[in-house]
């Protein structure tokens, strides 16, 4: 059948069907554009420190002639970049950028199994990490690829004395840096000087070019990096800039990044979308300090927030967030993760705006579906797919379905990956020949085209907007020799959204559910870990032997 798309008649009248992607044939462009316009306007703002597009210009001109003239990388190679929201990450992550290189964002978390492979599949070259997780790099560095270590304190960019308060303070008093010792590091302010030596060199950047490789999760467990192009990335950022940009102040918009820059989400809606209008990312480093973070907030005159549904939720329970000045707020995006009813409404009670549902993936630079930015109220549907986007819902063999029927949702768009890295049988298995890339995501779409999710096609659990797949969490429970057979489900939670289970056939009979949580944490990035752990005395199954996943979520607890 062919395909309609109902979804146009809806779009408001400023919303273009169709978005210039060749407009800007980089992120490094669009970067430079914004630093022509924007020169003297603050851009990055964190722990009372503010950059302007200039110095953004500066430093990662600077970084970028560090890699290049002090590590002779060669286009293409990798950087992985391991640190929460701070200054570093826009002047390293635009640094690596600039030098044609690819960034591999990496999660701060990650526990030494986890960054040991994200690193062996990478073959990054190079890793920066804030002080705070040297530890973990000092565990794995030698036995990969990696030939520079780059290390930086949280104060380092924040000048003196204050720059060197925060890191005593950080050591020696909230004892959060962990002692750690990796033979050859340099610092990163180190780097930045050593880069004044070099003259960056003029560097042909090509749409098709991976900007990123960002690492999500497969229904093998295993971790696979999304081959993410500048023309992906720009493309989306065209996108959510037509969908949102039609109220916005060029120049004067201020958004607040509390999602980390890492994940894709705030790397696209916030550091690219905002570098477009000129605006200032006001970042957050440690979101789950919330009464912090709502002082924060009483100081900042904001224009625009971007969250999951958790973020949201522990703002409104937070004392003191309903005295936050929300007379400049105009856009409040929501994603990652199902946005709850209760949640949006009462967001709309205390801020007077409207929580708008957004829907994406890594796999799509993320944005595929809003909602409307004229959207009333809040509407339970994840919107409508944007512009130079198709959307669509297949059954098991690949046929379109008509209106109303539940299949899975089908994206086609210039913001798809290229695929998944050294992957090739993997990307065939989400991106048809048609190039509809699968979702894995059952969905309806009505007939006004507003697409509805119904239930997830793999057994993936969200947890604050963070994929967690039961594979890897069985795998990781079942290398203890207690444990006869393992199974992870999610199960709703009202603080994350949802949380992880495990369900339990003991080979020990004295093995506890204290043992199964401390395995957990020693081996898996905090928001995998099993907040629930059940025995039982056999899991159900196929006749084939298949766990069935699926039966013990919807079992009431043995």
């Amino acid at each position: 059948m062919s395909l309609e798309r109902p979804w146009l008649d809806q779009y408001p009248a400023e919303v273009p069907p169709q978005i210039d992607v060749d407009e800007f044939p980089s992120i490094v462009s669009v970067l430079e554009t914004a630093i022509e316009k924007y020169r003297d306007r603050p851009a990055f703002h964190n722990l009372g420190k503010t950059l302007t597009y200039g110095e953004i210009d500066r430093l990662s001109a600077q970084f970028a002639a560090y890699l290049l003239g002090e590590l002779k990388l060669k286009k293409g190679d990798r950087v992985a970049i391991m640190m929460p929201n701070c200054l570093q990450y826009p002047i390293a992550t635009f640094g690596v950028l600039r030098a044609g290189l690819t960034v591999v964002n990496t999660n701060p978390m990650y526990t030494a199994r986890e960054l040991k492979h994200q690193l062996d599949d990478s073959g990054a070259s190079v890793i920066l990490v804030l002080d705070n997780f040297g530890n973990t790099v000092q565990d794995v560095v030698a036995g990969t690829q990696v030939k520079q270590v780059i290390t930086t304190g949280l104060g380092d960019m924040l000048g003196f004395p204050k720059g060197s308060i925060v890191n005593f303070m950080l050591k020696h008093v909230k004892k959060m840096v962990p002692d750690y010792d990796i033979p050859g590091a340099i610092r990163f302010r180190d780097a930045l000087t050593l880069g004044q030596r070099h003259t960056l060199p003029e560097l042909e950047i090509t749409p098709d070019d991976i900007a990123f490789l960002q690492y999500t999760g497969g229904t093998t467990g295993v971790a696979k990096g999304a081959m993410l192009t500048h023309r992906n990335l720009v493309a989306n950022m065209q996108q959510a800039a037509a969908w949102v940009g039609t109220n916005v102040r060029l120049g004067e918009e201020v958004i607040i990044t509390a999602l980390p820059l890492y994940h894709i989400f705030a790397l696209t809606a916030n550091g690219l979308v905002f570098m477009k209008f000129g605006g200032l990312n006001h970042m957050i480093t440690n979101p789950r300090d919330m009464p912090a973070f709502v002082k924060e907030l009483k100081k900042t005159p904001f224009t625009a927030i971007t969250g999951v549904n958790t973020l949201f939720n522990g703002l409104l329970n937070t004392p003191g967030f309903s005295e936050v000045d929300f007379s400049r707020l105009h856009l409040t995006l929501g994603g990652g993760m199902a946005v709850q009813r209760a949640v949006a409404e009462r967001w709309k009670q205390v801020t007077g705006v409207t929580l708008l549902e957004a829907y994406g993936l890594t796999e799509t630079s993320p944005a595929a579906c809003i909602n409307p930015m004229d959207l009333a109220d809040y509407n339970g549907s994840i919107g409508l797919p944007i512009s130079s986007t198709d959307a669509c819902v297949k059954d098991e063999n690949g046929n379109q379905l008509p209106m109303g029927e539940v299949g899975e949702l089908c994206i086609k768009g210039p913001q798809v990956m290229k695929g998944y890295w050294r992957r090739p049988e993997e990307t065939a298995n989400v991106i048809d020949e048609d190039g509809w890339l699968h979702t894995g995501d059952m969905a309806r779409m009505d007939e006004q085209g507003y697409f509805y999710i119904v239930d997830r096609k793999k057994d993936m659990i969200l947890v604050s907007g963070f994929n967690v797949y039961p594979n890897e969490v069985e795998d990781v429970i079942a290398m203890m020799p207690g444990v006869l057979e393992v199974a992870a489900v999610g199960v709703p939670d009202e603080k994350s959204g949802e949380a992880v289970k495990v369900v339990i056939v003991k080979k020990d009979a004295s093995l506890t559910a204290e043992q199964v949580k401390a395995h957990a944490r020693e081996n898996l990035t905090g928001y995998k870990h099993p907040k629930y752990v059940e025995f039982r005395t056999e899991l159900p199954k196929t006749n084939v032997g298949k766990i069935l996943r699926r039966e013990l979520r919807d079992a009431p607890a043995a």
